[in-house]
């Protein structure tokens, strides 16, 4: 028992090997993992001491675990099933593409990265290079019990930012991100902050079914989301036919009556929205495939950077959030019969439109007209006669203290910076390549004077729609 035993040097090291992977993987990750859960349940714990909604389990769960229940969701596998049937392929082999479109979807949320990192930077980046402010005027009391869903216009990438940290003190939100940021190491990123990646163009079966029930899912157990029924950005500063993708599965979740599910219109308004050029330019070539090379977007963003180190950037103006009257999903299907998708997100829109705040860019580049030269005191009085249609059909105007001539100001000033206007004593002169920019900001303007009658139907109940 106790006589030498002569190994091979390479046989050593693979015991040694084995032994010290048994190790870990029996008494080491164990009690590791166990220390850094005790240390996120304390720290979620006090995080929805001050939520005013708390962070749902659901969204806690391991995301192995998450991908194993959506890929064995009996609903997954019955389109498993069909499909197996259907291509003559073993299910094995679709099961595991549906594990694929799971592992694709589901996000990796990280409460400590969130709600340090993630928030800080978030509210670092949006104060930095706009003046931000937050109307929440409209915004009534939510029932504590029901899945918020937020539902926003789609003016820039920024409006990511921009939302997640005005709502920091509500709750976390779960986005619904496109392909543009399966990219490393940004999708890390993204999947931490606890967004979840969508294929906008898909229509394979299996991978919709997939996707709707991860959505239904995370409806169902109440998780906060936010998503944008356009789609995609704007190419053309107005809010565009919604998308019923989303909504449709948020809307057919089972609830038999144990959870309602309340929808909050958020309708954001930019000065400046960072990516116009990239997307005027997008739209006169009729594609949306955006061309911005990397190298372009480092050198915008160093070059931003390097002026604000130096104390010379002046920001993009005023970035306004506004919030709308939420509205109940057990209200709005009371009295109507079959799928009220098309109907619901009709209302959405309209009164998100309707509710777009109205800056200074915005105001003046509608005052502006199809003349290209023009003076201040002209902008001045045809921004003044707009602002009053505009107040008239129920818009919501953001304007600096000053008032209209200030707005004037400040929009050619920034016209100025863009290098889109020449001046000639009083006169302004509005540069042929900019037309397209002012045209773009001024669309906004434009919508709302053709929403106000709508928007007024709505706001005095005259289609018998309860709001919470």
């Amino acid at each position: 028992m106790f006589r030498t035993v002569t190994l091979p040097l390479w046989l050593l090291a693979l015991i040694l090997a084995f032994a010290a992977v048994a190790f870990f993987s029996h008494f080491l990750f164990p009690s590791v993992r166990w220390f850094f859960r005790g240390r996120m349940e304390r720290l979620v714990g006090r995080l929805n001491a001050r939520l005013d909604r708390p962070i749902q389990p659901f969204k806690l769960m391991e995301r192995p675990d998450m991908i194993v229940r959506l890929t064995y969701d009996p609903k997954v596998y019955e389109t498993v099933h069909d499909e197996a049937q259907a291509t003559g392929q073993p299910e094995t082999v679709v099961l595991e593409r549906a594990r694929r479109y799971a592992a694709e979807i589901v996000p990796r949320f990280s409460a400590r990265f969130y709600f340090t990192w993630g928030i800080r930077l978030a509210r670092w980046f949006s104060r930095l290079i706009y003046r931000v402010e937050l109307d929440e005027s409209k915004l009534a009391p939510i029932d504590p019990g029901a899945t918020v869903v937020f539902v926003m216009n789609h003016r820039s990438n920024m409006d990511y930012v921009l939302v997640t940290y005005l709502a920091a003190q509500r709750s976390a939100l779960s986005y619904a991100v496109g392909e543009w940021a399966r990219v490393w190491p940004l999708s890390g990123l993204i999947r931490s902050m606890g967004a979840y990646f969508i294929r906008r163009r898909s229509d394979l079966p299996l991978y919709r079914r997939v996707l709707s029930r991860y959505v239904q899912m995370a409806t169902a157990e109440g998780v906060t989301q936010a998503i944008f029924p356009e789609g995609g950005l704007s190419l053309d500063g107005r809010t565009g036919v919604p998308k019923l993708g989303l909504l449709s599965y948020i809307v057919q979740t089972p609830r038999d009556g144990a959870r309602d599910v309340v929808f909050v219109p958020v309708s954001l308004g930019y000065d400046r929205v960072v990516e116009d050029r990239v997307l005027v330019a997008a739209r006169a070539e009729g594609t949306r495939r955006f061309r911005a090379p990397i190298l372009q977007i480092a050198a915008f963003v160093l070059r931003h950077l390097w002026r604000a180190a130096l104390g010379r950037f002046r920001g993009f103006g005023d970035a306004v959030v506004r919030f709308g009257t939420p509205i109940s999903l057990t209200a709005f299907e009371r009295g109507q019969d079959g799928d009220v998708t098309r109907a619901l997100a009709g209302r959405l829109m309209a009164e998100i439109t309707a509710n777009i705040p109205v800056l200074s860019v915005p105001l003046v580049s509608a005052a502006w007209g199809v003349e290209a030269q023009t003076d201040r005191a002209a902008l001045i009085g045809q921004g003044t006669a707009l602002a009053e249609r505009l107040a008239a059909a129920g818009g919501a105007l953001h304007l600096p203290e000053g008032g209209i001539a200030a707005a004037v100001d400040r929009t050619l000033s920034i016209f100025a910076m863009r290098h889109m206007i020449d001046r000639d004593g009083e006169q302004v002169i509005l540069r042929d390549a900019a037309r397209p920019l002012v045209d773009f900001y001024a669309a906004s303007a434009w919508q709302i004077l053709d929403a106000g009658a709508e928007k007024t139907a709505h706001s005095h109940g005259d289609d018998g729609v309860e709001t919470v």
